[in-house]
């Protein structure tokens, strides 16, 4: 990470831990990244309109009062809209209205007219391609709530306070071969998620976990014709998963949660995702898949944990769940999205998703789907066992499952052991790069045939499928992998010897007391 980038997130950061007072960091979350995303469209904005003007030796701000401002505000309008997907006014610039909120040297009221032109951004894309990536992006920044002041006044203040903050800051967003930004973006979302607790896991997988799904899906490509996560939350997992390789055809996901949903398609947009490149939905994906005719090359996933479902009757006539014979149960949806996965994994594709450990080894309908994908399908590849406190919000341990349609390896699943190599930092345990890349040479090893090197003494070990039957397909790794470690035995003559050399310091011991009882002239204690 270069130090302008460390410098910008430390700067961004402290702006957000300032201004928010009183405010709970979840509510300001939506605040502050709603502003650094209307900023970056701004900045972006005014540099394409710019290039787009040029020849005529105009400057977008200029056009304002220009004798052909209406012909040339209509030009950039719809050049915009193809390019960049959406269009604001010069007058609209995040620039111009910091610019007026501080004017004349104290704050003057803005709030009306910052919530027009974030309204005018949603609607400058009506009946456009790019349409439902910008519909209602912004409605969580709500300037009407009390949370940003009790009067109108103080409401104004903050907001402009925040404003001239975010002014000052450069976001090198001319330097196309920088993601500084995006990088800043997902560092915010991260120490958001990071306070606040339980609610944290729902929007953001800690990157160290991202960075192995990633990586464990891209093994031996450099490029992707899609990828795709069921349960996106702010869109780090497809983010990073794009930084493993050169080229992404497409972006694809699914998130329930309104607000969650908007932070992933700012975030993709943050990254320079072009817009017609990714299509994230907002609708529960087990009842009302989006994107279900597709196949994706890539899928990754960290599904909520053992979240509840309908496992409605319905669904056995789904073509995602109707060739298991068996729904996952209503408490548990966790094998219900690895099905949900499967169905729509290409056939030369490769899922990566995290679980709670109890998919390993629950019985009932939950032991039927795992033996079907063992048995029937043999889609297992990989279980990789992580160390428990590494997602926010939750301590469970947790594993990886890995599938394939087309496994080079269609004898035996790979079982690693990964749960003991982390750091402890503050109330957290992390994957550091050691970690990841020992996870990642194991796994690399086994794909590529090496078996010998894929078994490491106490952290690996390749099962042949008979094994794995033979365990009733039960998939715990302390089955596979052995990490008993040999206690030394114990030396009883030597134990005998101690106790007598201690019998003999408590006597030692017990005369000094007496003789300072003695010279007290009191009674000893014993």
């Amino acid at each position: 990470m270069t130090q302008q980038t460390q410098q910008l997130q430390a700067q961004l950061w402290n702006i957000a831990n300032t201004l928010r007072g009183k405010m709970d960091a979840d509510d300001f979350r939506d605040y502050i990244l709603g502003f650094i995303f209307y900023k970056y469209l701004s900045k972006k904005m005014e540099l394409y309109a710019n290039e787009i003007l040029e020849p005529d030796n105009l400057k977008f701000r200029d056009l304002e009062g220009h004798p052909q401002e209406t012909e040339y505000i209509e030009a950039v309008r719809d050049a915009a809209l193809d390019k960049l997907g959406y269009f604001l006014l010069p007058s609209e610039l995040f620039s111009e209205l910091a610019r007026r909120g501080n004017s004349g040297g104290k704050h003057q009221f803005i709030l009306s007219d910052l919530s027009r032109v974030l309204t005018h951004i949603e609607q400058s894309t009506m009946g456009s391609e790019s349409e439902e990536d910008f519909g209602n992006l912004f409605e969580d920044l709500d300037l009407t709530s009390s949370k940003l002041g009790k009067s109108e006044n103080d409401k104004n203040e903050l907001i402009v306070k925040v404003l001239s903050h975010l002014e000052e800051i450069d976001f090198d967003i001319a330097n196309s071969e920088s993601d500084m930004l995006g990088d800043a973006y997902e560092y915010l979302i991260g120490q958001f998620a990071s306070g606040a607790g339980k609610k944290a896991g729902e929007f953001y997988t800690p990157q160290q976990v991202s960075n192995v799904l990633a990586q464990l899906v891209t093994l031996g490509k450099d490029k992707l014709k899609s990828v795709y996560d069921p349960t996106c939350g702010s869109g780090s997992l497809l983010l990073r998963v794009a930084k493993q390789v050169k080229q992404v055809g497409g972006f694809y996901g699914q998130e329930m949660n309104p607000t969650t949903y908007n932070l992933c398609r700012m975030n993709m947009i943050m990254h320079d995702v072009h817009y017609k490149k990714f299509d994230i939905k907002n609708e529960n994906t087990l009842e009302k898949p989006q994107h279900v005719d597709m196949r994706f090359e890539a899928i990754v996933a960290n599904p909520p944990f053992s979240a509840k479902w309908s496992a409605s009757p319905l669904f056995m006539s789904d073509d995602r769940f109707a060739a298991y014979g068996k729904l996952a149960p209503g408490s548990k949806a966790d094998f219900a999205f690895v099905q949900h996965m499967v169905h729509q994994l290409a056939d030369n594709g490769t899922m990566a998703c995290v679980l709670p450990h109890g998919v390993l080894f629950r019985g009932a309908a939950e032991g039927h789907i795992r033996k079907y994908l063992i048995e029937d399908r043999n889609y297992l590849d990989a279980v990789i066992g992580l160390p428990a406190n590494i997602f926010y919000g939750t301590s469970i341990p947790t594993c990886i499952l890995v599938l394939k349609k087309n496994r080079s390896e269609a004898k035996n699943i790979l079982f690693i052991d990964a749960s003991q190599h982390f750091e402890k930092v503050k109330t957290q345990n992390v994957l550091r790069d050691g970690h990841i890349t020992k996870i990642i040479d194991v796994y690399k090893a086994y794909s590529s045939g090496a078996l010998d090197d894929a078994v490491v003494d106490k952290y690996s070990y390749v099962a042949p499928l008979a094994q794995v039957a033979e365990n009733d397909y039960n998939l715990n790794i302390p089955r596979y992998v052995d990490t008993f470690e040999e206690e030394e035995p114990v030396d009883l003559q030597q134990v005998s010897q101690d106790l007598k050399q201690l019998e003999k310091e408590i006597r030692k011991t017990d005369n000094t007391i007496q003789q300072f009882c003695d010279e007290l002239g009191i009674d000893t204690p014993f």
